[in-house]
């Protein structure tokens, strides 16, 4: 009776606790970095004799899906050199460590190199990094300001800046010179005669000094700008000398006083090479000490297009690394086009540095797959349902051009040493093998048994009573929340509505990567029917894929031969802010892009501008709409939902990020599909309340309000890696979000059946979440029992709360999953 008694009252405490709770634990403050404090320990006297052991790696081949990007590592320092799109993401999935990166080198400020940066500062920020130096154009302070539109102050990091103008950067591990370039075409973008204005059709300051600037000569424009195309920036990176290891063993045979305070200074003088005498006798440091390693460089090169071969073949720089140079060359990085690379100027270039210098290729002819977790994710779910969950596309080799050098082809991670010996290093390589993802998929208890029961069920069940219209097909990119991770990408949503006519609901980092691995081949296709984005609010993993697709479409639809209209964007006018910053800066882009507000498409809204009329027609005609109606939500400042009402009757409805939102509900009634967030797991409605997030069966119980007739949740926290736990107000009209995931209106009835099998794929992580659950309630429960106590306890004075914490049986211990 006694454990019955105490187990009653501690679920019944956990449950005030958890509705009504005690205020949120506050967290700790971040201690300082573990490599921080060694460092402080050390002082600022300490000199050290060259890293024992340095290499580079690579992080992103520079495939069409991710740019390219390098790592370097000593265990001093960490590097990166540029941090395009999808860099954050790999580097967590594959343990590169943010919180070490001391430097961030940038060749130029083109999106395909700086598009992961904002993502990266802000995580930089949040891991209490204290300082990280950005070398590269001189437009990377400019760059820094315009992301704190959106980010907001970026207190607590000092990002400190080095233009290409700046005297070299000198570390434990190495000296960095940085080489300006510029080509020989000055302008290296091309002049649109589409005006810019285009991005407001409203008047404004900024808008009309755009339209200003359009009518400027070529290069005027970009200079007074800031723009500069025209200049790319090289790194020559010198290794410093390390110095000689001490031999002890011989140090002992000369009779020397190894073990006592005496030895210090002669170990300190062998090292730099100095003869010492000892007892009348002169000894020579190679006599006891090992030849220094020498300071071998390395160069990071990036060469666009031809317009640069000629400054780089005569760089005086270059030339002093060159042949017979004081520093041999161990390595050149070559980040060029497969048309570069093939001019023979540059291959001759590449020569010079003689046959004992590697070098390293990383563009979009490297076929390598660099999202292995996604991959492998995709390929079990297959397994479950082919067509809602369809394999990944595998990037394809093309053709290379020929070498008269020692030259290798970059792969994600495939690693090149220089110390302690030369040499490529390929242990780490990914390999993609699908079988093997099967054949483990396979092992799980109940994973096949539970496949094929949900087969027959759909085989048993009644037949559908005519056939369904593929279109409007839903296609799933992201699905997680805050940061990119290595199984669900930030919010990102493709509706095709038909096959000439497809919109984004919102666009985090990576979403053109996921493009590219969701359609392979078939990418520009995709891209050439994009009509228009709708961005819900200014949080970085809602809208930093922006650019990419406006740059991407552009591409696309040059290679398909069409023309390129602006694309519709339907977002909060203060996006407006950070593309005129990005364009006048860094890179010309307004010319693709009309901003339709987000708060003229609210209901009763007026719109007193024609030019956005004209444009929010344009909008429906292009998607075939009826409608599309924004409402405000409860999240951040200026954060929308959307409903897409297509002229055949159907509606879709996307919350956006929000708690539970009446005028969302009333917005959506009745709707077709609704896809709302549900970031956090029932239990943590207080968490979803400072978050400003749903839970699971908040976001489900707006589904029902609405009369939606299914309700897709999506925009998980990635604490719930995989699968996010299943809640029991699941029910038929029910389903569960995954990147990659493909859905038309006749696959809705079947995904809720897809549970079990889901249960049984995922059975370890969903196993390791209820853990953690139940430890939590038992923690509140015990924090409110405690509250009880101190306020006076039961009536009849007995001590229950120690009895029923006693009495309460220990959580199992939990398995650690295996890592995948």
């Amino acid at each position: 009776m006694w454990a019955l008694r105490s187990v009653l009252l501690l679920r019944s405490a956990a449950g005030r606790a958890m509705s009504q709770g005690p205020a949120r634990r506050q967290r700790p403050p971040k201690d300082p970095l573990r490599h921080l404090r060694t460092r402080e320990k050390r002082g600022a006297a300490w000199e050290p004799g060259g890293p024992n052991t340095v290499y580079l790696q690579v992080v992103a081949a520079g495939g069409r899906d991710v740019g390219a990007a390098l790592y370097v590592f000593s265990e001093y320092n960490r590097y990166l050199f540029n941090c395009g799109e999808g860099v954050q993401r790999l580097m967590q999935e594959h343990k590169l460590k943010v919180a070490r990166l001391d430097n961030i080198f940038l060749t130029r400020m083109h999106w395909c190199n700086v598009g992961g940066l904002c993502g990266m500062i802000l995580t930089l920020k949040e891991t209490g990094l204290p300082k990280c130096v950005l070398s590269g154009p001189p437009q990377l302070e400019k760059y820094l300001e315009a992301i704190k539109i959106f980010s907001g102050p970026l207190k607590g990091i000092d990002l400190a800046v080095r233009p290409h103008s700046a005297p070299e950067y000198k570390d434990e591990t190495m000296t960095v010179f940085q080489i300006p370039i510029y080509s020989e075409h000055k302008c290296g973008e091309r002049r649109s005669s589409q005006s810019p204005e285009r991005l407001s059709p409203e008047r404004s300051s900024d808008s009309g000094s755009a339209e200003k600037e359009q009518h400027l000569p070529d290069g005027i424009g970009q200079k007074k700008s800031g723009r500069d195309p025209s200049l790319v920036v090289a790194f020559v990176c010198k290794l410093h000398v390390k110095k000689g290891n001490f031999l002890v063993l011989k140090a002992k045979e000369l009779g020397l006083p190894v073990g006592t305070a005496a030895i210090a200074p002669i170990i300190a003088a062998v090292k730099d090479g100095k003869s010492i005498t000892y007892e009348g006798r002169e000894i020579l440091p190679e006599e006891i000490c090992t030849p220094p390693d020498p300071g071998l460089a390395f160069v990071v090169v990036e060469c666009p297009d031809e317009g640069f071969i000629q400054p780089i073949c005569e760089n005086a720089t270059f030339k002093r690394y060159q042949g017979n140079a004081d520093a041999p060359v161990a390595l050149v990085v070559h980040m060029a086009p497969e048309c570069v690379l093939a001019d023979p100027r540059y291959q001759q270039w590449m020569e010079r540095f003689g046959p004992a210098t590697q070098h390293l290729v990383l563009n979009e002819s490297c076929s390598s797959v660099h999202n292995l977790r996604s991959h492998k994710i995709q390929t079990q779910l297959s397994l479950i349902h082919p067509t809602i969950f369809p394999p990944l596309a595998t990037p394809h080799g093309q053709e290379h051009a020929t070498f008269p050098v020692p030259t290798v082809r970059g792969e994600c991670l495939l690693k090149y040493q220089l110390r302690p010996r030369r040499e490529w290093q390929r242990d780490a390589v990914i390999v993609c093998n699908p079988n093997e993802f099967i054949a483990e998929a396979l092992e799980l208890p109940n994973f096949q048994e539970s496949v094929q029961e949900y087969r027959e069920a759909m085989q048993d069940g009644p037949a559908p009573a005519e056939k369904r219209s593929q279109y409007p097909e839903i296609v799933f990119l992201g699905t997680g929340s805050a940061i990119p991770m290595k199984i669900r990408n930030v919010s990102a949503t493709l509706v095709n509505i038909s096959p000439d006519a497809s919109l984004l609901l919102d666009c985090g980092e990576g979403t053109f990567g996921q493009l590219c691995r969701h359609y392979g081949d078939q990418v520009d296709r995709v891209l050439g029917t994009l009509a228009a984005v709708f961005v819900s609010h200014l949080h970085a993993d809602h809208h930093t894929g922006l650019l990419n697709i406006l740059l991407q479409r552009e591409r696309a639809l040059a290679s398909l031969g069409k023309p390129c209209p602006p694309l519709l964007v339907v977002a909060p006018t203060q996006l407006k802010a950070w593309l005129h910053m990005y364009h006048n800066q860094c890179q010309q882009l307004l010319q693709h892009v009309s901003l339709i507000p987000a708060k003229c498409l609210q209901k009763g809204a007026e719109v007193s501008s024609p030019a956005v009329e004209r444009l929010i027609g344009s909008l429906l005609g292009a998607c075939d709409l009826e409608d599309f109606q924004t409402c405000l939500v409860r999240h951040c400042k200026h954060a929308f939902g959307c409903a897409l009402v297509h002229t055949s009757g159907w509606k879709v409805v996307y919350s956006g990020d929000t708690m539970p939102c009446e005028a969302l509900v009333q917005m959506g009634k009745d709707a077709t599909l609704l896809i709302h967030e549900a970031t956090l797991e029932d239990g943590l409605e207080e968490e979803a309340v400072e978050k400003t997030h749903s839970t699971t069966s908040q976001a489900i119980g707006v589904g029902v309000r609405m009369n939606a007739g299914f309700t897709m949740l999506n925009h998980f926290s990635q604490r719930y890696a995989k699968v996010p736990l299943f809640s029991p107000d699941f029910n038929e009209k029910v389903g569960i979000a995954f990147d990659h995931m493909k859905v038309g209106f006749g696959d809705l009835p079947t995904v809720p059946k897809l549970t079990a099998p889901l249960k049984a794929l995922f059975a370890g992580d969903i196993e390791e979440m209820e853990e953690r659950r139940e430890k939590r309630e038992v923690r509140l429960a015990r924090t409110a029992l405690l509250s009880r106590e101190q306020a006076g306890g039961p009536e009849d004075g007995t001590p229950l709360q120690k009895r029923a914490l006693t009495e309460q049986p220990q959580s199992p211990q939990s398995k650690k999953v295996r890592a995948q």
